[in-house]
């Protein structure tokens, strides 16, 4: 079977280099990725948390003050039932113990990094593969102009906001890193900036550029699952909603399950300075630091939160895209 996906007969003028209308998918793309942000933001807190060896080290501490008998964690706690379960304990924890509002801890900064993030990159993922597939394939998309157009975003969006996605890392660390808890997004970028310097606010970029793949698995697979679901297009109702919230969630489950470490290498070089001292230094010290200290399950610290949060996230944000375009 073709990999080519049907196309519009192409006329005999020179493709422009950019789309009519083309900043809909900067519009669009911002759109789905706030109300996506803001939705799940709890599962956020918690995933960031659970990624965080100092959070963990909190959590040790309870449990041998409380066990008494160097026991850290009791058996049940082991299966992969219980990581939802404790997801949930520990959006009840944070509000009984930090208030409501620390359920939106960083939100401010998640925003002030999703939109443009989310623009740049459904802007550069829209229109690049237009340009490839133009100027690269005959016209024609397929697999390999997906997967191209997808890298570049994800290069070009990773780049762009790495900085801001800093500053909410410390704020969600905030509290449970046991340091004074800072007052805001602007009173944490001059701790990091007096503290770190410029470098301080692209910790963690060699593990975005990682996750790459994550977002070309995704958007390609995301391609792949419309044109199995093509049938429901124009019949409207809940059946064309449901192939689309379908793909989309699907597509970022697997790209998710198959590139996760990263997120936990990721927020491991975000980490704030412990007593003055930088624990991780760079992508591969990370990995084997990490792996040696708490074996390979930790770097899927926080998966089950993480799933909680970007299924439905991806299903919202994909969904308002597809629709600002429809509108448009």
């Amino acid at each position: 079977m073709s990999d080519t996906l049907p196309q519009p007969v192409a006329s005999s003028s020179k493709p422009s280099v950019l789309p009519s209308k083309s900043w809909q998918h900067f519009v669009a793309g911002g759109l789905g990725g706030m109300c996506g942000a803001i939705v799940t933001s709890p599962f956020d807190v918690v995933k960031t948390r659970l990624q965080s060896d100092l959070f963990q080290v909190k959590v040790k501490s309870a449990s041998l003050g409380l066990a008494g008998n160097g026991t850290v964690v009791a058996p049940h706690r082991t299966n992969l039932l219980w990581h939802f379960v404790e997801t949930g304990h520990i959006l009840r924890d944070i509000y009984r113990e930090e208030s409501f509002r620390a359920l939106f801890r960083g939100l401010g900064p998640t925003l002030v990094g999703v939109i443009p993030a989310r623009s740049i990159n459904f802007f550069t993922y829209g229109n690049g593969k237009h340009i490839i597939a133009n100027y690269f394939n005959n016209g024609q998309e397929n697999s390999w102009v997906h997967l191209s157009a997808a890298t570049c975003a994800g290069i070009a969006t990773g780049t762009a906001t790495n900085p801001v996605w800093v500053v909410k890392t410390r704020l969600q660390l905030s509290q449970s890193s046991g340091e004074r808890l800072v007052g805001g997004s602007w009173d944490m970028i001059k701790q990091i900036f007096r503290q770190e310097g410029i470098r301080g606010f692209y910790k963690g970029l060699s593990a975005s550029y990682l996750g790459v793949t994550e977002g070309t698995i995704q958007w390609t697979l995301y391609e792949r699952l419309k044109r199995i679901t093509a049938g429901t297009e124009g019949k409207g109702g809940v059946q064309e909603w449901l192939g689309m919230l379908g793909s989309a969630g699907t597509a970022k489950c697997v790209a998710t399950l198959i590139t996760y470490p990263h997120e936990v290498i990721r927020t491991r070089l975000r980490q704030p300075l412990v007593d003055g001292k930088m624990k991780y230094t760079g992508l591969w010290q990370t990995l084997r630091l990490v792996i040696a200290e708490e074996g390979a399950k930790s770097l899927y610290g926080g998966l089950s939160a993480h799933l909680m949060r970007v299924i439905p996230n991806a299903a919202v944000m994909y969904s308002i895209y597809e629709a600002v375009l429809r509108f448009a």
